[in-house]
């Protein structure tokens, strides 16, 4: 399918969120179209600062924003006077349903990838009623067991690249909870001391999809200074406190999902977020459509792209 004509914002704000927040958001397309909402991934990667392509601008009204503390939103988690403490997942939730009656949507489709569909998932969870359908890619639920996948057992296969990264906080802090020490390392008032660990924590997310098929150099570390230092910050406070989800939460609740046409796309070769927890969403979830993209991992591919968007086209036409 052919991408459609690059497609710019035609309207752009800022969400107060009543304790010092602002979210930046931007809407595309007709403003009379089907809502879609963008949920992007990190958390604290911002989202795309690019035309859209693959939404029918006649059709479809796709809303993006950044999540707190992140992109274009403020105060930025790259400033340490940024408090932390008022980011966390159901802060975000909360920021979504805020937004949603801020631009009077009645129910909107969701579009998340990796800790995206983490965020989705939790706020359709709590708000099953205005949710009309959900695309997922690189499914990540935030457990711990994920979580700590991503963070030490990838380490089976980049030994030297995690040894780097467990190295990057002090010594006696190696063999205990590297994300805590990380997160409190992006807590010093140093900016070379967060500078610093906000790199090694980059290098080590770039080892992890070094040897995916389609394998990017520099995917997470090729980013402006104050966007490293806030992109890590927010994953290590995130990540280090368990996204403040159950174990298996996102699962175990999933049949609050059933009514919901949903498609969950993965990629047979994604080290970062394996297959099996799309597959056990999947499962759980009744109305949802599993994909397994052979040619693909964390990065995506051609395939990957493709089948996400016979999903935006097929739930257009609803």
């Amino acid at each position: 399918m052919a991408d459609y004509p690059p497609t710019h914002p035609y309207d752009t704000g800022f969400l107060d969120t009543g304790d010092g927040n602002r979210v930046y958001y931007e809407q595309y397309g007709n403003p009379d179209g089907k809502p879609a909402l963008g949920v992007h991934g990190g958390p604290g990667a911002g989202s795309p600062r690019r035309p859209l392509r693959a939404w029918d601008p006649e059709r479809y009204r796709v809303i993006r924003f950044d999540q707190r503390n992140c992109g274009r939103s403020t105060p930025h988690a790259s400033d340490p006077a940024a408090d932390m403490r008022l980011n966390t997942t159901w802060h975000l939730v909360d920021d979504m349903e805020r937004l949603r009656e801020h631009l009077g949507v009645e129910r909107w489709l969701l579009n998340g990838a990796s800790w995206g569909v983490t965020l989705a998932l939790a706020y359709a969870q709590r708000h099953p009623e205005r949710v009309s359908e959900i695309i997922l890619q690189a499914v990540m639920t935030s457990r711990r067991s994920e979580i700590d996948w991503l963070y030490r057992g990838a380490g089976r296969f980049h030994p030297e690249a995690w040894d780097r990264f467990r190295a990057g906080v002090p010594e006696r802090e190696r063999d205990g909870d590297l994300l805590a020490a990380y997160a409190r390392l992006m807590e010093s008032p140093d900016r070379e001391v967060r500078r610093r660990a906000a790199a090694d924590w980059l290098a080590w997310e770039d080892a992890v999809v070094s040897g995916e098929p389609t394998a990017v150099a520099g995917m997470y570390g090729d980013r402006e200074v104050d966007e490293q230092i806030a992109f890590v910050r927010i994953c290590a406070h995130f990540f280090s406190n368990g996204a403040w989800l159950a174990e298996d939460q996102l699962l175990r609740d999933a049949h609050r999902l059933a009514g919901i046409p949903g498609v969950v796309i993965t990629g047979r070769h994604d080290m970062g977020c394996p297959p099996r927890s799309a597959w056990e969403l999947a499962r759980a979830w009744q109305g949802a459509r599993l994909h397994i993209s052979e040619d693909s991992g964390h990065v995506g591919s051609a395939g990957m792209v493709q089948v996400a968007r016979d999903a935006i086209e097929e739930f257009k036409h609803r």
